[in-house]
C-alpha cells in the first residue's frame, strides 16, 4: 500500500498536513521506526517533496464505543433494537435493565459492558421493581465479580453500600449538592428517610451545619450509614434506625432545615415534619409525580399541614419514567 517515509523529527507536521488534505489513511497504523515514521496515505497526488514508498502496514482496529457497536456482529437486527441504551452506575457496579427478549443474551451483554467500561467490575441486572417499605430491588449479577457491595464517590465524600439491600439513587448527586449549598452556618438539619446517609454526609462534609440528624427504617441502610459517617470522618452526624413517626417525637428537637427524600409517599409524613419544625424552617419536599402536576400537586399537599408555607423554589430533580419526574419543592414556614 502507499505510504510516505518521514524523519521522526518532521513527522508530526506531515501527519497534520495529510489529515488537513484528506490524504491520511485512517484504516492503517503508522509504523513508528527508530529514525523514521512510515505513514499510510490514500493517494500519492499532491505529495511532492515527500518520499513515497510501498509498505505493509497493519489495519487499525477501531475499538467499539457503544454496546451496539460491541455486539453488532453477535446479534440480529431485532435483538440490537432491544438493547438497553443506558444504565446506572454506582461505584464500580453497573445496573442494567435487560428486556425479556434478551435474557438469553444477558451474559454477552454483561461481558460487553465490562469491556467497554474499564472502571466497572460488576454488571447486575434488575429483577423486578423497587418494592416494600425499604424500597429495595432484587438484582442478579450477570458479569464480573460476584458481589453487590461497592463504594462510590460524590461531592467530596465516599459512600459504601450494598446496591440490593439499600435504596440509593446516584442520579440525585447534583440535587444533594444543590441542597447542601443552601445550608447556612450553625443550622440543625434533619434528614427523614436518610438511607445510607448521602444527604447527611454531603451536608456535614461541605457546610458549617451545627448538626445533621438522620432517621432510616431499613437496618441494612442504617448500618451502612454509620459506616459512611466513620469513612468520611464526620463528627456532627447523628443517625437513628426506626420509624420517623416514633423517632422524631423522641428526639425532642426542633430543626432549621428538614429534608424529605422519600420516593412516592413523603406527603404522608408532612405532619411529622411539622412537629420538628422551628420557626422559619426550610423544608425540601420530594415527590414522584406526573410532570403536568408539578408543582401544583405538591403545593396542595404542603398547604394541608403548613397553611402559611411560603414557596421558595420548585426544582425538577430528575426524570423517573416517561412523563414522570422526581420534583422537589423548597418552602419556608
Amino acid at each position: 500500500m502507499k505510504a510516505v517515509k518521514v524523519e521522526k523529527s518532521k513527522a508530526q507536521p506531515v501527519i497534520e498536513m495529510l489529515r488537513a488534505k484528506g490524504l491520511f489513511d485512517y484504516s492503517r497504523q503508522i509504523n513508528f521506526g527508530k529514525d523514521f515514521f512510515v505513514i499510510p496515505v490514500l493517494s500519492s497526488k499532491g505529495l511532492k517533496g515527500l518520499e513515497l514508498v510501498e509498505a505493509r502496514l497493519k489495519k487499525r482496529i477501531r475499538k467499539a464505543r457503544t454496546l451496539f457497536e460491541a455486539l453488532k456482529d453477535k446479534m440480529n437486527a431485532k435483538e440490537l433494537e432491544a438493547l438497553p441504551r443506558a444504565f446506572d452506575t454506582i461505584g464500580d457496579i453497573a445496573i442494567v435493565d435487560i428486556p425479556a427478549e434478551l435474557v438469553k443474551k444477558e451474559a454477552l451483554i454483561g461481558k460487553a459492558l465490562l469491556e467497554l467500561n474499564r472502571h466497572i467490575k460488576v454488571v447486575a441486572k434488575k429483577v423486578g421493581v423497587h418494592t416494600g417499605v425499604y424500597r429495595t430491588q432484587k438484582l442478579k449479577v450477570i458479569a464480573g465479580e460476584k458481589r453487590k457491595e461497592t463504594v462510590c464517590k460524590e461531592n467530596n465524600i465516599l459512600l459504601k453500600l450494598d446496591v440490593e439491600k439499600c435504596y440509593f439513587s446516584p442520579r440525585l448527586s447534583t440535587e444533594r449538592k444543590r441542597v447542601a449549598d443552601l445550608v447556612k452556618k450553625g443550622e440543625a438539619v434533619l434528614v427523614m428517610f436518610s438511607g445510607v446517609a448521602p444527604y447527611n454526609c454531603v451536608i456535614a462534609k461541605n457546610t458549617l451545619a451545627k448538626s445533621v440528624y438522620g432517621i432510616e427504617i431499613n437496618p441494612s441502610a442504617h448500618k451502612y450509614g454509620l459506616e459512611n459517617v466513620k469513612l468520611n470522618k464526620l463528627n456532627n452526624v447523628h443517625l437513628y434506625c426506626g420509624d420517623v413517626r416514633k423517632v422524631v417525637p423522641s428526639l425532642g428537637m426542633k430543626f432549621d432545615r428538614i429534608i424529605m427524600p422519600l420516593p412516592k409517599s413523603a406527603s404522608e409524613f408532612l405532619d411529622v415534619a411539622a412537629l420538628a419544625a422551628k420557626d422559619k424552617v426550610v423544608v425540601h419536599f420530594y415527590e414522584i409525580l406526573d410532570i403536568r402536576d408539578f408543582p401544583g400537586k405538591c403545593v396542595a399537599e404542603i398547604k394541608k399541614h403548613f397553611p402559611r408555607a411560603k414557596l421558595l423554589n420548585a426544582v425538577k430533580a430528575g426524570d423517573y419514567a416517561p412523563g414522570m419526574i422526581r420534583g422537589c419543592v423548597d418552602f419556608m414556614v
